[in-house]
């Protein structure tokens, strides 16, 4: 993160950083995908997700997600590309929250705008002071294709995490015509970083091929947006991917930076 990375972060709530994966590292993972057989995804913002963390609110519902599908969805929780930023947007000892993956088919309606400074959400926040940002829950969208205001996929109202006034309801009933939303290009293999309390939801999906995108969301260490789940045993993870999946705490935490 050097200085313009740490201005335009603040400004505008998100960030991409561009080929963070390879060619070889995409194909790898969507053949995984492919290997899991996955239903059809419906037409219904609901019925595109895909590969979700289980919940301790459900013990019958306990599951690694993707991340029992092999080493490299699990490489993608502390990749280099993702640390340093992390780091400057929720501290030394942030954790993992919840993940999932979106899977959108030609003619997938759009997700609603959501999110805001306005009113305050308190898992969902953003904050500066004494020159250190602090921040709430946020998300890691890894784009296994293009998106952008040509096909759809990711879209936000740029500095809204820093709002003042709620979203006016001309803008989350008509966002898809609103020129204050903004559908930034990202291509595959590159990381969009946002904070939830920015403004956010997603384009209709409206190119030929799947869109497929991998969520991790992270919350700082003190903090949990879900209930707090222990990583299931079939799941291989490295120290630094276990200290990952701690419960929330801020006392004597470890960074995730000691070598």
């Amino acid at each position: 993160m050097n200085e313009l990375d740490k201005y335009l972060f603040d400004i505008n709530g998100y960030m991409i950083i561009e080929n963070a994966i390879d060619q070889d590292e995409i194909t790898e993972l969507n053949r995984l995908i492919d290997a899991q057989n996955l239903t059809e995804p419906g037409l219904a913002t609901s019925e595109a997700r895909f590969g979700s963390s289980g919940s301790l609110f459900d013990e019958n519902n306990l599951r690694a997600g993707y991340l029992d599908w092999g080493a490299p969805f699990n490489n993608l929780l502390d990749h280099p590309a993702i640390m340093d930023p992390l780091r400057f947007i929720l501290g030394d000892g942030f954790r993992i929250d919840h993940y999932y993956g979106i899977y959108m088919k030609h003619r997938t309606e759009g997700l609603r705008l959501h999110g805001g400074n306005t009113p305050f959400d308190p898992p969902e926040y953003y904050h500066f002071q004494d020159g250190k940002v602090f921040n709430g829950l946020t998300v890691v969208a890894w784009n296994l294709c293009e998106t952008g205001p040509e096909v759809g996929g990711f879209c936000c109202v740029p500095g809204s995490h820093k709002a003042n006034y709620p979203c006016p309801p001309e803008i989350l009933a008509g966002h898809e015509q609103s020129g204050s939303v903004f559908t930034p290009h990202v291509d595959a293999g590159s990381v969009v970083i946002f904070t939830e309390a920015l403004t956010h939801g997603t384009a209709p999906w409206v190119a030929d091929y799947q869109r497929r995108s991998l969520l991790f969301k992270y919350s700082p260490a003190q903090q949990s947006w879900g209930p707090s789940y222990p990583p299931m045993p079939s799941v291989q993870l490295t120290g630094r991917q276990k200290n990952l999946f701690e419960k929330p705490y801020f006392a004597q935490r470890a960074s995730l930076f000691d070598d």
